[in-house]
């Protein structure tokens, strides 16, 4: 074999070895950035679903308290206790969104403040400070649930989540709230 033959041998192995090297380089760098995709996303997903479960519970006891104020529906605490559970929920709500805010796009951010915007709404007025009407706190209550249904779709549109999701379908459901009349007891499906 001539010097020229294991020279051209010797390249070949350089390239081989630099290509494969690079190769899995190359590789490597894709899988920690998909991997960190992921975990990007399932820490959105969980501070997103944090969010929504916190303002779920906090409109929760704002209906329990205007219900138990505006004589709907006996409480099982004091008007002043559901008072209390209400600022406490609030602070928890405005924790979940300050955490959203890291993690979130312009978009579903913008959608958040609609939510929290629709959610003090509900309370204001369970908490008499804003006055209103039982329709006014029915369409408080739907308006919030549509301000949810729009931050669920710009979420799952940031997360890729594929599929369709018709907030206004889901949204003509209905909400479980007292009906026009205030003497009744039982909530309109």
């Amino acid at each position: 074999m001539g010097i020229t033959a294991q020279i051209v041998t010797m390249v070949a192995v350089v390239l081989g070895s630099a290509t494969t090297y690079v190769t899995n380089r190359l590789t490597e760098r894709s899988k920690r950035r998909r991997e960190l995709k992921s975990r990007w996303d399932l820490r959105k997903l969980d501070t997103y679903a944090e969010f929504i479960g916190a303002i779920r519970v906090y409109i929760a006891a704002a209906v329990t308290l205007y219900e138990a104020r505006a004589g709907i529906r006996t409480a099982p605490k004091s008007i002043d206790d559901l008072r209390a559970e209400l600022t406490a929920l609030r602070r928890d709500k405005m924790l979940a969104f300050e955490r959203l805010m890291l993690v979130a796009g312009d978009t579903v951010v913008e959608a958040a403040h609609g939510v929290q915007e629709a959610a003090e709404s509900v309370a204001w007025q369970a908490e008499e400070v804003l006055p209103g009407t039982l329709a006014e706190w029915r369409n408080r209550n739907t308006a919030a649930f549509a301000a949810i249904n729009r931050f669920h779709e710009w979420a799952r549109i940031d997360l890729g989540v594929t599929g369709n999701f018709s907030g206004a379908e889901h949204s003509a459901r209905g909400l479980l709230l007292p009906s026009q009349h205030t003497n009744e007891s039982e909530p309109s499906p």
